[in-house]
């Protein structure tokens, strides 16, 4: 039996993929409410069109995974309420990149990076989809239920991403 080494070589193709961050604090977290402070300070700290993309996209992402988490618990509110503001900071993107290219900023790496981002955005998206129910009936104590549209929302989150690409 031959256990050495091939003398064959391997092509092995690399592939730039898309990495979402782990998630940071979430919700329930004792630091949760101080970490949502900074991150405000952070929005005027990144000032210029491509700080804003970037500071945009970390910010879509890190509330992608921290809905994706959300909702792998079970914790339907907390997750919809992340994929919402996932949505709000991916809106911003577009502009801020437009803009920079408008001032004559070379854009070509960072539309590649959102297109890539798009792209994984959706692809996890549609796990989140399959996994969770398409609608959840929110009952705080002592208020009136709410119906959480899941699938409507998350539908609606790959669309945008989407009519980016």
């Amino acid at each position: 039996r031959f256990r050495g080494y091939s003398t064959v070589p391997i092509q092995v193709f690399a592939e730039a993929e898309y990495v979402l961050p782990y998630p940071s604090f979430m919700p329930g977290s004792k630091l949760y409410k101080v970490h949502l402070m900074w991150e405000e300070v952070l929005k005027y700290w990144h000032f210029g069109n491509l700080a804003q993309f970037r500071y945009n996209l970390e910010q879509a992402d890190k509330y992608l995974i921290e809905a994706k988490t959300l909702f792998d618990y079970k914790q339907y509110l907390l997750g919809y309420k992340a994929l919402k503001k996932s949505d709000q900071y991916f809106i911003n993107i577009l502009p801020n990149l437009m803009r920079a290219e408008k001032n004559g900023k070379n854009t070509l790496q960072k539309k590649v990076v959102f297109k890539e981002a798009s792209q994984k955005h959706i692809e996890i998206l549609n796990k989140i989809e399959i996994e969770t129910p398409d609608t959840f009936l929110w009952q705080p104590e002592r208020s009136l239920p709410t119906t959480l549209n899941i699938k409507e929302a998350i539908l609606s989150a790959v669309f945008l991403r989407e009519k980016s690409l």
